[in-house]
């Protein structure tokens, strides 16, 4: 079978230059969508076979080199066919991708998969008052000990294809292709729509400023990074890298912001009103910062494991972290 090739939007004769870059925005955000939805096709298989093999006893970890197998920790973390998320949870380094997630409790040099989030795709993390919540593909998943144990959440609380989430205090974000973005007032056990149109396209971390949980910013796979003053009701573009999957900032220096899009790496020490080009490891595809704003981690997809950085010195060098 033969499927038809998709028609790009096309604006009106005589748009504005605003409906045209509207218009060329929701095209890229679709083309983005079409991509992943291709390439979770081609992964599926081989990530079947893995599921399979851990629920039979077999493969836990994916250990570098020679293929070999642990139960217990790996210098390189099977993760599946993408890496979508490197987050700091506490003390604990957490990585994130198609199949699996696994965390590290001595800075990645050694890693234990989190069996609660197999085939979760964990896409972005967010801390409340009271839990841990991660967003995936099949849905919203909540942690009450720390990031040790998740479950999926259901009933009220419960979002179908969570692309990107953030959180400060009680106050949440998801954003979703399906819904738009969502907020939560009492740490994502409910949730209302913000606006059903934006954040279709958003992915990763969304985030939250602490002193002011309204503004907000969230990468966009349409453009770059996106920014809200109002809570997510509107939002403006900030700039940053094209087609952003990925952002992160200095908690202790919310100005400094590191965003991953396709087209590369940037960085702000402005809080976006000025980018740089920033050099970060070959393939990263997720950074995060860790509570002390003193290390920041990179992460890229080395086969279907995760393979981990780590700088101390603002990005300007980078090492292996096993």
């Amino acid at each position: 079978m033969t499927s038809t090739p998709s028609r790009k939007a096309k604006p009106p004769a005589g748009a504005t230059k605003a409906e045209r870059r509207r218009a060329q925005a929701a095209e890229r955000a679709a083309e983005a969508r079409r991509a992943e939805q291709r390439a979770r096709r081609l992964r599926w298989g081989g990530a079947a076979l893995a599921v399979a093999a851990v629920a039979a006893g077999g493969i836990v970890l994916a250990t570098r080199g020679g293929g070999g197998t642990s139960t217990g920790s790996a210098t390189e973390p099977f993760v599946g066919g993408d890496l979508h998320t490197v987050s700091v949870v506490g003390s604990r380094l957490f990585v994130g991708g198609h199949a699996a997630a696994a965390v590290s409790g001595n800075g990645g040099r050694t890693w234990q998969e989190v069996p609660s989030l197999r085939g979760a795709d964990p896409m972005g993390w967010a801390s409340t008052s009271d839990a841990v919540l991660v967003g995936g593909h099949p849905g919203l998943y909540r942690s009450t000990d720390g990031g040790a144990t998740f479950a999926k959440v259901t009933g009220a609380g419960a979002v179908s294809d969570a692309h990107a989430i953030g959180a400060a205090g009680d106050r949440a974000y998801i954003a979703s292709p399906e819904s738009g973005l969502l907020a939560s007032t009492d740490g994502g056990k409910t949730w209302k729509t913000v606006n059903a149109e934006a954040g279709r396209s958003f992915m990763g971390t969304i985030l939250v400023d602490p002193d002011d949980p309204q503004r907000l910013i969230a990468p966009d796979m349409s453009s770059g990074l996106q920014t809200s003053s109002d809570g997510g009701k509107t939002w403006k573009e900030l700039g940053g890298p094209m087609s952003a999957m990925a952002a992160a900032w200095n908690p202790k220096d919310i100005d400094q912001i590191l965003a991953v899009g396709m087209d590369g790496a940037q960085l702000s020490s402005d809080g976006g009103r000025t980018w740089k080009q920033a050099d970060l490891p070959e393939g990263t595809s997720a950074v995060g910062y860790d509570a002390t704003g003193s290390t920041l981690y990179a992460g890229a997809l080395d086969g279907q494991n995760a393979r981990t950085y780590r700088s101390t010195d603002g990005g300007t060098t980078w090492k292996v972290t096993s």
